[in-house]
């Protein structure tokens, strides 16, 4: 269980998790060192720790507790960064040989994330690469991930069945290639929404990467798989939004959550995300979506205590109302789409 944190310090959480946000006063050792420890877990610490160095470390408290754990938590940082890289080696390989095999594929998340969304690449490191195809290419696309020196880790059948495909370096197992059919794995769920490969060539357009494709993929991903584990996720929302540049790029988004069908989702994340931010361009994003009652249920079960609350002495409450979450999603019915 992770330290607790008085709502002031939760306070102090977000402005060091916001990678725009001016840097808050640096709080006394035994807070610092709270903040530090729920930083790591809600996967926002190499935003922290690089606000905290661009202060000089001469504004830390003078406490050995405080300055060890940051050199050891720098340490891992460091190391994350360059299994950040290694897997970005990879993942550009194997694109290549899919390329050559004539199989059209796109990175999606972390290193998209880190590269069109994030000022500072370093600040949203990640643990695997996540490569999109057509479900229909996914047996062609696994041939040439197994050609590529990778073995693959997950179950046939569970894997044909949630479209997500496990792959472990052979001579590294840390190194983790995801390839998806779909980027909404609970087939259940399917039915109403669906964001793969011709979804976000719809979305693109002529382009690559565009934010409406980028805010998209980072709603599925909140709301989706997670649903709502680490405050990372919401970070990567936030940065969506302030990508969100044009009233056409906001028009595309809007067009993308109707064809897609997470218009429930994007209400909700768009909502937590801005309340925990003070978006307000997230908010009034949001509320460009008509609430149903699906979607009224959705905003009063996903809150800043149930996101902030994971893993503390409330995560069972956190834990709950998640799983409540999901059911609205599993029983929220499809809404028409008109082109």
């Amino acid at each position: 269980m992770l330290p607790p944190l008085a709502p002031a310090d939760e306070n102090l959480l977000l402005n060091y998790a916001d990678p725009e946000a001016r840097t808050a006063e640096v709080p006394t050792a035994k807070t610092l060192l709270a903040l530090l420890a729920n930083a790591e877990f809600h996967g926002v610490l190499p935003i922290m720790l690089r606000k905290l160095q661009e202060r000089s470390d001469a504004h830390l408290p003078r406490d050995a507790g405080v300055q060890e754990t940051l050199s050891d938590l720098r340490q891992k940082s460091t190391l994350v960064t360059g299994q950040s890289m290694l897997l970005q080696y990879h993942g550009d390989r194997i694109m290549k040989a899919l390329a050559a095999d004539k199989i059209p594929a796109r990175i999606v998340k972390g290193p998209a994330f880190a590269r069109k969304l994030y000022r500072n690449v370093a600040d949203r490191p990640f643990t695997d690469i996540d490569i999109l195809v057509e479900p229909a290419r996914l047996d062609d696309a696994n041939r040439v991930i197994a050609a590529s020196g990778f073995r693959l880790c997950s179950g046939e059948a569970q894997s044909q069945d949630l479209q997500e495909f496990k792959w472990l370096e052979k001579e590294n197992s840390s190194l983790l290639i995801e390839l998806h059919g779909n980027l909404v794995h609970d087939s259940g769920m399917r039915r109403r929404l669906s964001l793969g490969f011709k979804e976000l060539r719809a979305i693109d357009g002529d382009e690559a990467d565009t934010p409406a494709a980028l805010l998209t993929i980072a709603i599925v991903h909140a709301s989706g798989g997670h649903k709502f584990h680490r405050l990372q996720l919401c970070v990567d929302v936030l940065q969506g939004v302030r990508a969100l540049q044009t009233p056409d790029a906001e028009a595309r988004l809007l067009e993308a959550a109707r064809m897609t069908g997470i218009e429930l989702e994007l209400a909700t994340v768009l909502d937590v995300t801005g309340r925990l931010f003070d978006e307000p361009r997230g908010l009034e994003l949001a509320n460009r979506i008509r609430p149903d009652l699906g979607i009224r249920l959705a905003r009063w079960l996903i809150t800043r205590d149930t996101l902030l609350g994971v893993n503390s002495r409330n995560r069972m409450r956190s834990r709950l109302r998640r799983d409540a979450f999901r059911w609205v999603q599993r029983l929220a019915k499809p809404r028409p789409y008109r082109a």
